[in-house]
C-alpha cells in the first residue's frame, strides 16, 4: 500500500489530529444513524494506505471540508480511484505542494508507512518521467498565501543546497538525511506555500528541486530506495514547474543511477535516453557524459557489448567539452575520474578485466571528494581481485577503509560487505587479514 500523502495534508491544512478526525468522522456518522467506533489507530491505518469501507471515505470529506472551506471528493483525500499519490500530477502544482510537504513531515516523524515504502516499478515508475517530458507545461506558477517570498529567500535554499551537498560528500547520506528533511519542513514548505510573483515562484521550484533532490540521494543512500524515489519524482515536478529543462536532466541522471542499483537496467537505458532528449541544446557537457557513461554500464549489465562501448565512446566525447566555470552547481559531482571509475564497473561486467584495472587506477589516480575516493578505491579492489592480484587488492582494500572512517552509507557498507566476501572466497594470507580489518569497521553500527 502506498502512503495517503493526500489525507494527511488535508488533516494538517485543517489542524486535525488523528484522534479529532476520528471522533468527528463517528459524530457524522451518528447523525446518519449509524454507530462506528474509529479512533486514532484507524487513520493510523488510513494513513498508511487502508481504504475504509462502505460511505466511510464520504463522511471523511464532509468532516475535512468543513475545516478547509471546500468541497473535497474520495480522490481528494487520496481513496478514490486517482493513480497512487506516488505519481506527481502535473495539472495540480498546489496539490503537489501539499502531498510533497506531507511526506517531508512524515519523513521527519519517521513514520514506518513513508520509510519503509517499496520503490515503484513498471508504468507507475516511468509516468513522472513521461510527465516532466510532455504537456502541459505550468504557464503562471503565481501563488498567494501568507508568507512573501523575494530573492533572498531563494539565496537561502541554494545555500543549504551546497551546504547539505558538502555535508554528505564527507559524512554520507546517513548523517546528512535527517537534517536535510528538518530544513525541508521547517524551512522550505513555508516558502513554497508562501505568497510570490512567476518570475521569483520558477526561481523557488529551482531552488527547492535542488534541495529534494539531495534528500533523494542521501535517502538513497541510507537504503530507503522507495522513499529516493518519491523524493526524485518530487524533483522532477519541481524542475517542470521551475521551467529548467537542464536541472530536470540532472534529476533523470539520479532516477537513472537508482534504476541501475535496483538492477532495472532497460529502465536506465529508458531514462537516460528521456533525458538526453529533453534537456536537448540546454543539456550541460558533464550531464551529457554522466547520463552516457550510465547507458554504458547498463548496457554492460545486459550483456550488450556493441552498445556499451558506443555509449562509452560518446561519454568520453562529451567529457571533453566540460567546462566546469559554466557548469550549473549540481552537476559538480562529475569530476575528473568519475568516467574512468564507470568505464571500469562497465568493463567488469563484460568481462573485460585487464582494460577495466586500467580505468580504475586512473580514476584513483584523479583528486575526488571523500565519498566518492572510497569508491573508486572499492571499485580498483574488486578489479585487482577479479585480475588475481589478492595482495595489492588488500592493500587497496585498507587504504579504502582509512578513507571510509567517519562516512555513515548503507551504500559504502553494501560495498565493504561485497569486497569482504571476495576477500574470503579468494583465500591466502593478506586476503584473509583484510576480511578481518573489513569485518571489524562492519560491527560499528550506522
Amino acid at each position: 500500500m502506498e502512503p495517503n500523502t493526500l489525507l494527511d495534508a488535508l488533516m494538517a491544512k485543517a489542524g486535525m489530529s488523528r484522534a479529532g478526525l476520528a471522533a468527528r468522522v463517528n459524530q457524522a456518522a451518528r447523525a446518519r444513524g449509524k454507530v462506528t467506533r474509529y479512533d486514532h489507530a484507524s487513520v493510523i491505518r488510513w494513513l498508511r494506505g487502508q481504504r475504509p469501507r462502505g460511505a466511510v471515505p464520504d463522511l471523511i470529506c464532509v468532516v475535512l471540508s468543513e475545516r478547509v472551506d471546500r468541497r473535497l471528493t474520495a480522490d481528494d483525500i487520496g481513496m478514490g480511484n486517482a493513480l497512487p499519490t506516488a505519481v506527481p500530477a502535473s495539472s495540480d502544482l498546489g496539490g503537489f505542494i501539499e502531498r510533497s510537504t506531507a511526506l517531508w513531515r512524515g519523513d521527519q516523524q519517521q513514520r514506518p508507512d513513508v520509510q519503509n515504502a517499496m520503490a515503484i516499478t513498471g508504468l507507475l515508475a516511468v509516468a513522472p518521467v513521461w510527465e516532466w517530458e510532455n504537456s502541459p507545461e505550468d504557464l503562471d506558477v503565481t501563488r498567494r498565501g501568507t508568507l512573501r517570498v523575494g530573492p533572498s529567500d531563494v539565496d537561502v535554499l541554494r545555500t543549504a543546497r551546497t551546504h547539505y551537498e558538502q555535508m554528505y560528500r564527507k559524512a554520507g547520506g546517513v548523517a546528512t538525511r535527517a537534517r536535510i528533511v528538518g530544513f525541508l519542513n521547517g524551512e522550505t514548505a513555508p516558502l513554497l506555500r508562501g505568497t510570490y510573483t512567476d518570475a521569483i515562484g520558477r526561481e523557488l521550484y529551482r531552488a527547492a528541486g535542488g534541495l529534494v533532490a539531495i534528500a533523494g540521494i542521501c535517502s538513497y543512500d541510507s537504503s530507503t530506495q522507495g522513499l529516493a524515489q518519491r523524493y526524485f519524482h518530487q524533483a522532477l515536478r519541481l524542475a517542470k514547474a521551475s521551467g529548467d529543462r537542464a536541472f530536470g536532466g540532472y534529476v533523470i541522471a539520479l532516477l537513472v543511477n537508482q534504476s541501475i542499483f535496483l538492477r532495472e537496467y532497460r529502465q536506465a537505458v529508458a531514462f537516460a535516453e528521456a533525458g538526453l532528449r529533453t534537456a536537448g541544446p540546454h543539456i550541460s557537457p558533464a550531464l551529457a557524459t554522466d547520463l552516457y557513461a550510465m547507458q554504458a554500464k547498463a548496457f554492460a549489465r545486459m550483456g550488450d557489448d556493441t552498445s556499451a562501448h558506443r555509449c562509452m565512446r560518446l561519454a568520453e566525447k562529451s567529457a571533453e567539452a566540460i567546462r566546469r566555470d559554466s557548469e550549473p552547481a549540481e552537476t559538480g559531482y562529475v569530476q575528473p575520474g568519475l568516467v574512468e571509475a564507470q568505464f571500469a564497473e562497465a568493463l567488469m561486467s563484460l568481462g573485460d578485466t585487464a582494460p577495466a584495472q586500467e580505468y580504475a587506477l586512473e580514476a584513483v589516480r584523479r583528486q575526488a571528494h571523500a565519498r566518492g575516493r572510497v569508491h573508486r578505491l572499492a571499485t580498483l579492489t574488486v578489479a585487482q581481485l577479479r585480475g588475481g592480484d589478492a595482495d595489492l587488492a588488500s592493500s587497496t582494500a585498507v587504504l579504502m577503509l582509512d578513507e571510509a572512517c567517519g562516512i555513515e552509507s548503507h551504500r559504502l557498507r553494501d560495498r565493504l560487505v561485497s569486497i569482504r566476501r571476495s576477500m574470503v572466497d579468494h583465500g591466502g594470507a593478506a586476503a584473509r587479514d583484510t576480511a578481518e580489518l573489513i569485518g571489524e569497521s562492519l560491527r560499528v553500527p550506522l
